[in-house]
């Protein structure tokens, strides 16, 4: 097989949605169905020990959240599938936002008895950006929910996306008898043991069953068939190049708790989303993923993946060549050069040996150090360098200190590995060194806290500092007496300096004594 044909076969998609809309069970179902794993989890698993496999990280199987994002590589149908779960929660948007940055589409998924929820918008809204295709998955069909013609119509308002419905609901919760599959001319049934054993029932050209079956005598069967009707002749045309170019988002309907719709859902995905497709540099080329030079660039680094051994890995998605194992690239910040040896493949925490991948691929190279967020990597000779990736200014500080000082080594190592993951960021005062951490969410302090004492045995006091505005400025231009109350003076953990405004008056006052200093905003 050539190189295209094998990059051709790669999806690479990241799940998106509102915190409890579904987006992590819905994970589990797809490895299930791809064979990854024999018996789906569930976020909320405490009861049961069946856990997400994506919630690997202790904190998230006790909180039923997600709080990191998490890649899983499986073969489904012949295609290489990298799913990348995304945290919902918008304390942990920047993770989800620089996921986005290398993925290929992304699938959305909507709790249809909420409809679309301020997160979900958010992130909608990163990902068009992007121009990727968006795949819709309305979950929840288990319970009640509103109706499918009002999800369709709020799906187009608020997000400004048309929309072509592939199946439609037949009923909801109690009254659930299956799916209308506009796409696949047949109906898929909740209750086949009442319908001749049958899963699914075809459609004639009149998008009716022909027979006599019992869910043609249920009334929600003759609502969906004069709904499809509808959207037949009033909704969208389906259209490849619209999905393609993220003008046109595929709905499906279903249940990521039952199972219910989501094998129709991965395989209507793997026809339509895209292959890996070209990136462009920060001097504008652009690289096509069959070129001969492996590239890629760092979107991740997380700390503490195995606890027996402190490691760290730097998550790579490869964009164009061929990766082997043992070759040597360099990294084009510093222009190390760096051999790769110990790189991994990943289901969520679990991790294989890759001794090869593809452009589209997401790889954990074994990282001692070497590597920041959005750094880039080459094989050829001519550097190459991409769009560096979303980066939050924090929004609220806490100043944090060891409980036990004789356990020093400890924090200070926690610390700085911690923060290395991009989710937090870590300043020191200017004059004492102590420890300041800023984040744009409460919950981050949280995990922060947790993972100090139970990953490196370190207990810290955390004292709240409130709302801060960070500003950088050119160490040129710095006189440490522009220092005071309301404008604290830091180094941020690259040894620049900075300074956290208490308010917007403290920074005005501050722009209208130093005129001629120029604060920046790094985003």
């Amino acid at each position: 097989m050539t190189l295209k044909q094998e990059i051709d076969k790669r999806r690479t998609f990241a799940i998106i949605s509102h915190p409890d809309a579904g987006k992590t069970t819905i994970t589990e179902q797809l490895l299930l169905y791809s064979g990854a794993i024999r018996q789906a989890g569930t976020v909320k698993g405490r009861k049961t020990g069946k856990y997400a496999k994506s919630d690997w990280m202790e904190i998230e199987k006790q909180r039923g959240i997600s709080v990191t994002s998490s890649v899983m590589q499986v073969d489904y149908d012949g295609y290489q599938i990298n799913i990348v779960d995304t945290p919902g929660h918008e304390d942990f948007s920047e993770d989800t936002y620089r996921t986005l940055m290398a993925v290929d589409s992304a699938v959305m998924v909507i709790d249809s008895a909420k409809g679309i929820e301020p997160q979900t918008k958010r992130l909608f809204e990163v990902a068009s950006k992007r121009g990727i295709p968006i795949f819709t998955f309305m979950n929840k069909l288990d319970r009640e929910g509103r109706d499918p013609l009002e999800l369709i119509a709020e799906l187009e308002d608020v997000l400004g996306i048309d929309a072509y419905a592939m199946n439609w609901p037949m009923g909801s919760g109690k009254t659930l008898e299956g799916l209308y599959d506009r796409y696949n001319h047949r109906l898929e049934l909740t209750h086949p043991e009442e319908n001749d054993d049958n899963d699914f029932l075809p459609l004639n050209d009149e998008g009716e069953v022909d027979g006599d079956y019992a869910v043609q005598q249920t009334g929600v069967y003759q609502e969906a068939m004069e709904n499809a009707l509808l959207l037949d002749e009033a909704g969208n045309d389906f259209d490849v190049d619209a999905i393609k170019s993220g003008q046109l988002t595929p709905v499906f309907f279903g249940s990521a708790l039952t199972g219910f719709g989501v094998q129709t859902f991965l395989d209507s995905f793997v026809d339509y989303a895209p292959s890996p497709q070209p990136e462009t540099t920060v001097d504008g080329d652009v690289i096509a993923p069959d070129d001969d030079e492996l590239t890629g660039f760092i979107f991740k680094i997380q700390a503490n993946m195995d606890p027996h051994h402190r490691d760290r890995i730097a998550f790579v998605r490869l964009c164009s060549g061929q990766f082997e194992e043992g070759m040597e690239v360099k990294i084009a910040r510093t222009d190390k050069k760096i051999r790769l040896n110990n790189t991994t493949r990943f289901m969520a925490d679990s991790r294989k040996n890759a001794d090869a991948a593809v452009a589209g691929d997401i790889i954990g190279l074994y990282d001692t150090g070497n590597f920041q967020i959005s750094d880039s990597i080459f094989s050829g000779k001519q550097a190459v360098t991409f769009e560096p990736l979303p980066h939050f200014t924090p929004e609220i500080f806490m100043k944090v200190s060891p409980k036990n000082v004789m356990k020093q080594k400890s924090f200070h190592k926690g610390m700085e590995q911690l923060v290395q993951e991009g989710a937090i960021q870590l300043y020191r005062t200017w004059h004492t060194e102590e420890y300041i951490l800023g984040a744009v969410g409460q919950l981050q302090f949280e995990v922060f806290q947790y993972r100090l004492l139970n990953e490196y045995h370190s207990e810290v006091d955390m004292q709240p500092l409130g709302r801060k505005i960070a500003r950088w400025i050119k160490e040129d231009d710095l006189d440490p007496s522009m220092s005071s109350s309301r404008n604290l003076l830091c180094r941020d953990r690259f040894g620049q300096p900075v300074f956290l405004f208490e308010n917007e008056f403290a920074e005005n006052w501050f722009k209208q004594k130093y005129p001629e200093i120029e604060l920046e905003t790094l985003l």
